[in-house]
């Protein structure tokens, strides 16, 4: 038995006879022991279940978000094939586990990596190819024990807010605009090491995706939001779709939420503020049906530093991106689009984050310093797994100011491209999934010249002997020497 994408739905489309471990008759399928396996031999006891524990039973499990369960030989069994293909496609929409960073150039290292190896992926063929042995049961690892379904990667958060419970109908229009604010209920100014946001709706989780849209279970697709003490003059503000009055100065902005996204974490240097007594504030809430009644709302938790907490950088703020001139041509593939920006001080990116829309098949970033050139990373996109990359602190890349960021989008609006509704159809810019939007979101922060020294020289301390440090254009230029006092003297001789 193995699952062909049909739309948005997996369906069964034909089973394969497998001696020894799978035995077919129409629908019905058996699944029966496998003896102890031959030396050398690729089985799911040795080989393969240790993979989805790490990199796949998160979602894949009996109360997991993913439609099947990967636990036992019993639930990976009949998807063998379907596992196979899924992790070999390479970092493009689809792949299995969702993470799209292309390893063949680029910086490598990022927390929370779930991806697979090369070694990994030829095993799963493997094991697949040769009809998926059991192997010998005492291989088998302890089974993972799962937190609730509803636990935070984050770990327990300090503070939970949740916004107001909305209605979508089944057939409703995509909506815009101002949702209600919501205080936070902190009496304290706090500092946060890390943020997540999960909607919480109605919808049973096993009942599938419902209508072929966007993260088909989910009616949020996005949220843009602050957290604000507010005024008078905001507390009697009615809600206006079309004003941004409630974002100001005294606005901390947080990273975007979108549907499938994953945490984010500042780091231990670079902690966000919220302050006490401030509200969740938002005027661009995105809103789209999923085919049923849905009742919903956002949770949003925040992991505080100690209180005696102080950030050595603050958060940078500049946009990289395009929302102007975004020009795609119906029917055709391989378009591009490009965003440039020049950074005004030495900057530390914490993560990667491409947002496109429905044609989006790639980003990468670029950093120009001078005549050097360096493609910091490129990863695949798919609109309905938005991900967010963040580097380890020894991988982050390390700017100097004056240096020239560079992000190019790969777009595909041709019929091979099934998030397209309707390939025909130009594509510009707009809020809307069939409209565009060409924007690197990551979060990144502002060093001043010592501390930017300072972090060149560590990062030459851990990279001993490089000749080029990837990410960091000036780690290698060091500064001339100090001049001694003999130096100094024989140079006034000479003149």
């Amino acid at each position: 038995m193995y699952l062909v994408k049909s739309g948005w739905q997996y369906v069964v489309a034909s089973a394969v006879v497998v001696s020894g471990a799978i035995l077919s008759s129409g629908s019905s399928t058996v699944v029966t022991a496998q003896s102890a396996s031959p030396s050398g031999e690729v089985t799911f006891t040795k080989d393969i279940a240790p993979i989805l524990q790490r990199s796949c039973q998160n979602c894949h499990r009996s109360d997991g978000v993913a439609p099947m369960s990967l636990v036992t030989y019993e639930d990976v069994r009949p998807y063998a094939r379907a596992i196979k293909q899924r992790t070999g496609i390479g970092p493009h929409a689809g792949v299995m586990p969702p993470w799209y960073v292309e390893k063949n150039i680029g910086i490598q290292k990022f927390q929370n990596d779930p991806s697979l190896s090369d070694e990994e992926i030829a095993k799963i063929a493997t094991w697949a190819d040769n009809g998926a042995p059991r192997g010998n049961p005492a291989d088998m690892p302890a089974p993972r024990v799962f937190a609730d379904r509803n636990a935070w990667a984050i770990g327990t958060p300090d503070l939970i807010v949740k916004t107001t419970e909305l209605e979508v109908k089944a057939n409703a229009p995509d909506w815009w605009g101002e949702i209600p604010r919501v205080t936070t209920g902190l009496t304290e100014d706090r500092y946060v090491t890390a943020l997540e946001v999960k909607e919480v709706n109605d919808v049973d989780s096993k009942a599938g995706s419902g209508r072929a849209t966007v993260g088909g279970r989910y009616v949020f697709h996005h949220m843009i939001w602050g957290t604000k003490v507010l005024t008078d003059a905001d507390k009697d503000r009615e809600p206006d779709p079309t004003s941004s009055a409630l974002f100001d100065e005294s606005t901390t902005f947080w990273p975007v939420h979108e549907v499938g996204r994953n945490a984010d974490f500042f780091g231990p240097d670079s902690a966000r503020l919220l302050r006490a007594n401030s509200s969740i504030v938002s005027d661009s809430v995105h809103l789209h049906s999923n085919g049923r009644d849905t009742k919903a709302h956002l949770e949003i938790g925040f992991k505080f530093a100690p209180k005696d907490y102080k950030p050595k950088y603050k958060t940078a703020l500049f946009g990289l991106g395009n929302g102007v001139d975004i020009d795609i041509e119906g029917n055709q593939a391989g378009q591009q689009l490009h965003a440039y920006t020049v950074l005004n001080d030495n900057i530390k990116i914490l993560s990667f984050e491409p947002h496109l829309h429905a044609p989006g098949m790639r980003m990468c970033l670029e950093a120009i310093w001078g005549y050097n050139i360096q493609t910091l990373n490129c990863v695949g996109y798919d609109h309905n797994w938005v991900r967010g990359y963040d580097y380890t602190d020894d991988s982050a890349p390390l700017l100097p100011k004056g240096t020239i960021l560079h992000i190019i989008g790969y777009m595909d609006n041709s019929p091979s491209n099934r998030n397209v509704p309707d390939p025909r159809n130009w594509q510009g810019s707009g809020n809307r999934s069939v409209a565009n939007m060409f924007i690197d979101l990551g979060n990144r922060v502002v060093l001043t010249d010592d501390q930017f020294k300072e972090a060149m020289q560590k990062r030459r301390d851990e990279n001993p002997g490089r000749d080029v440090i990837l990410g960091c254009p000036l780690c290698m230029v060091s500064a001339p020497a100090a001049k001694t006092s003999t130096q100094n003297q024989q140079q006034q001789q000479q003149q």
